[in-house]
């Protein structure tokens, strides 16, 4: 994939890589802040080991409703506290694939993508670049992936219980 065809963004966080690191492989803290900005994710099962399955639903609110999205994928690196790479496919609530196109992704879009997390110790706090693979840099899925790592920096701030 080329540049234009996935996402990265890097984030300096205030907490340590162990926190970090338990914010994207506890299904309770990723629950937690996973989404754009009003989206919940009221489902999650992982199993997290390598070849394991992640399925999850986030929840949003729309201009018709409520809308409900389903996402599977598959565990291929776990390398604790500094390296974690998932598969991401959008699926019915069963866990089984479905096409883009059948969820109104434009033509193209890729049937499976790929998350990496590469964490690293800056003094005490955590340098986080995340990268997307398969998602394009200008498309709204980048957009929510800026949200969502919003809602993590909160999540993870003085005060919230998370330290």
């Amino acid at each position: 994939m080329t540049a234009t065809q996935s996402v990265t963004l890097e984030r300096v966080l205030d907490a340590p890589i162990d926190l970090v690191w338990q914010m994207w492989t506890d299904p309770e803290h990723f629950a937690a802040w996973y989404g754009p900005t009003g989206a919940s994710v009221p489902v999650i099962e992982t199993d997290l080991t390598v070849g394991g399955t992640r399925h999850f639903c986030i929840e949003m609110q729309t201009p018709d409703g409520q809308s409900r999205m389903w996402f599977v994928g598959e565990y291929r690196v776990i390398d604790p506290p500094t390296r974690l790479v998932y598969t991401e496919s959008m699926s019915d609530p069963d866990g089984n694939r479905v096409s883009p196109e059948t969820m109104g992704m434009p033509d193209g879009h890729p049937e499976v993508t790929e998350v990496t997390v590469e964490l690293t110790d800056a003094d005490g706090r955590t340098r986080m670049v995340m990268t997307h693979a398969g998602i394009p840099a200008d498309s709204p899925g980048a957009m929510g992936w800026n949200m969502a790592l919003d809602k993590l920096e909160a999540h993870l701030a003085p005060g919230t219980g998370r330290r």
